[in-house]
């Protein structure tokens, strides 16, 4: 049985965001990682693409196929440059990657307001501080208040959490390894929409649209047949 290995976002841990994927366990062997940082690990001091990156590299196996869902998917790209052998496939959805489109300006646009977010931002307030990073992001979440302990601890690693906008992808790199690549994105805000286009252009990949679930896109009824369907090569 193939094996899909699942990484998440800011805020919300593995079981959480993938929650909807758990009905591809009758086809597929799924690893659901919880980063460093991320309920039931313990908080941590620092979140870093960097070394989440390496720390994913270190959890795959030959054949693997990788799945990332926002900063999972920048830490996705980095390990997939680490570890091309190990995979089979890459699957990315809407990773805020901006400067793989520096001159779009939706997404220079988007980078300014995460940098003036963390430098300006509440972040003695988690809970007001992941109010204003759900906006920024397009982001229908609307979570209770007060916070649950685990997303609590999910808003503190997004306090710590270090820009995606300062992440340098080798596309070259990534464009020479021979898995095939998918690019998600759900049509609710631009700058996703351009960084997915050029990792379309320049993977090169195949890119699908789900709209009408904002960034939420693993939650669209359709995600899991078009995954499915990609990852075994269309049979």
């Amino acid at each position: 049985m193939e094996r899909l290995v699942f990484v998440h976002g800011s805020v919300t841990n593995g079981p959480t965001t993938w929650s909807g994927q758990r009905e591809l366990a009758d086809r597929f062997e799924l690893e659901i990682l919880n980063r460093p940082g991320f309920p039931p690990n313990p908080p941590a001091e620092r979140s870093d693409f960097e070394d989440d990156a390496r720390w994913v590299g270190e959890q795959l196996r030959d054949g693997d196929h990788l799945v990332g869902n926002s900063y999972g998917g920048v830490i996705s790209l980095l390990a997939a440059v680490r570890r091309p052998e190990l995979l089979r496939s890459l699957t990315l959805i809407e990773p805020p990657a901006t400067r793989l489109a520096p001159d779009d300006p939706a997404a220079r646009r988007f980078a300014a307001d995460g940098m003036h977010w963390w430098a300006r931002g509440p972040k003695d307030d988690p809970e007001a501080f992941l109010r204003g990073f759900l906006r920024t992001v397009g982001s229908n979440f609307d979570p209770p208040s007060p916070l649950p302990p685990d997303l609590e601890q999910g808003a503190h690693a997004l306090v710590v959490q270090r820009g995606p906008w300062e992440a340098e992808i080798p596309l070259e790199t990534l464009a020479a390894a021979h898995f095939p690549k998918l690019v998600v994105s759900g049509a609710h805000h631009a700058a996703f929409e351009a960084i997915c286009d050029v990792l379309e252009r320049e993977l090169p990949a195949q890119r699908l649209v789900l709209a009408g679930f904002g960034h939420s896109i693993a939650r669209h009824p359709d995600f899991n047949e078009h995954l499915a369907a990609f990852v075994s090569g269309g049979r």
